[in-house]
């Protein structure tokens, strides 16, 4: 309550104003932050003339009421927790008060308030939405690297030819709903301690279509709606990751009666690759190479995407090395550059050796660069931790 400005310093009206002023003062108003009217305004200008229309909307509601304006006059903002059987100052229906102000025909060529969310009262009618329709589709890791084009069924509800989406025998007219008479939407008035509250629902008997159906059409049951099944091309783009998710607007359940087709999401699981264990835009391969290779040096080949890759092995190379690929990794969904792939080198100790071999290496045992030292250990044990992620 500390935020709200005075009633009538909102309308800009006296206090003695009489009903005539009131409803001139909110007309004025209305019409200039009418949604309508906000087309070449900037986001944060709409929502200003948003928060001055319903501003206004619930000032002349309180105002030009008068109980709640005696209430008012008397307590302040503290009349709307007093009020009686007549509500208090909080039960308002935008649509209403507009049409008591401007009559059943809008103003000006204006429809009802429905640009910022307010209640939807009056003969607006409700128009329907199909529903979203999920996939789930497996890719390989060439096919994240590369971006896929895709061609999958998708079993979804269309239209039914028969009766255009109406339900209706080909030929029958619709009547109008008598439930909710052509709304597509029952309201619900209760009075609470707070005020008179409002609430909308879909009409139980239409089902939010405004028309009952006749006879109903033989071939979709009265539904509006057949099941079939679309091929559906989905073009995937590059480096997708698991469970993103993409949305194909209109590719979902069509609406009966003609309404706005639902959404298909896709949704994106990656196949674990055999060689290639991926970490964000990274690849990582585990290497194993022999001990004369790691002593020696020598040439090795490293899977990639698309492909197998020659590095270069140095002589002395430790155990724990990472060796890093620029850029052949996966790209990035946003365009920016690729990952790398990261090799972690291991060496591979012999399990059994002949007595020939194992007289080769005890002649190696004690020569002097054979010998590990404490340096040496260090520096492989701090690789080690960062190939395993070890604090």
């Amino acid at each position: 309550m500390a935020n709200k400005r005075d009633y009538y310093e909102v309308l800009g009206v006296e206090k003695n104003a009489t009903a005539d002023e009131l409803k001139k003062a909110y007309r004025k108003l209305a019409i200039k932050y009418h949604p309508d009217r906000q087309h070449d305004k900037t986001e944060e200008e709409k929502k200003e003339a948003e928060e001055k229309f319903k501003e206004a909307a619930e000032a002349y509601d309180v105002l030009s009421n008068p109980d709640k304006r005696a209430r008012y006059d008397q307590f302040g903002f503290a009349g709307d927790q007093m009020g009686g059987a007549g509500g208090g100052f909080g039960g308002f229906d935008i649509n209403d008060i507009l049409r008591s102000v401007f009559g059943e025909g809008g103003f000006g060529g204006f429809g009802g308030f429905s640009g910022f969310g307010g209640g939807g009262g009056g003969s607006r009618q409700r128009v329907n939405r199909g529903t979203d329709l999920r996939v789930r589709v497996k890719l390989t890791l060439a096919e994240v690297a590369k971006g896929a084009e895709k061609k999958l069924k998708i079993p979804r509800l269309v239209s039914c030819k028969a009766c255009n989406g109406t339900g209706a025998k080909n030929g029958t007219e619709l009547n109008t709903c008598h439930t909710c008479h052509g709304t597509g939407v029952e309201t619900q008035v209760r009075q609470t301690m707070f005020g008179t509250m409002q609430q909308q629902f879909e009409c139980r008997t239409c089902h939010g279509r405004g028309k009952e159906i006749k006879t109903r059409c033989p071939e979709c049951g009265g539904q509006g709606l057949k099941r079939t099944e679309d091929v559906v091309t989905i073009n995937i783009p590059a480096g997708v990751a698991e469970g993103m998710m993409m949305r194909m607007s209109g590719k979902g359940n069509e609406a009966p009666g003609g309404g706005i087709p639902g959404d298909l999401l896709v949704i994106f699981e990656e196949i674990p690759d055999a060689q290639l264990m991926r970490q964000g835009n990274d690849l990582i391969y585990n290497l194993m190479i022999d001990f004369a290779t790691a002593t020696l040096g020598g040439k090795v080949v490293i899977p990639t995407v698309d492909g197998q890759m020659r590095i270069t092995i140095k002589p002395g190379t430790q155990p724990g090395t990472v060796l890093r690929l620029r850029g052949e990794g996966l790209p990035s969904t946003d365009g920016y550059g690729n990952g790398d792939i990261r090799v972690n080198v291991m060496i591979y100790v012999p399990e059994k050796l002949s007595s020939e071999e194992r007289k080769a290496v005890e002649m190696l045992r004690d020569k002097e660069y054979f010998k590990a030292n404490e340096s040496v250990s260090a520096r492989i044990f701090g690789r080690l931790k960062n190939i395993f992620g070890y604090e």
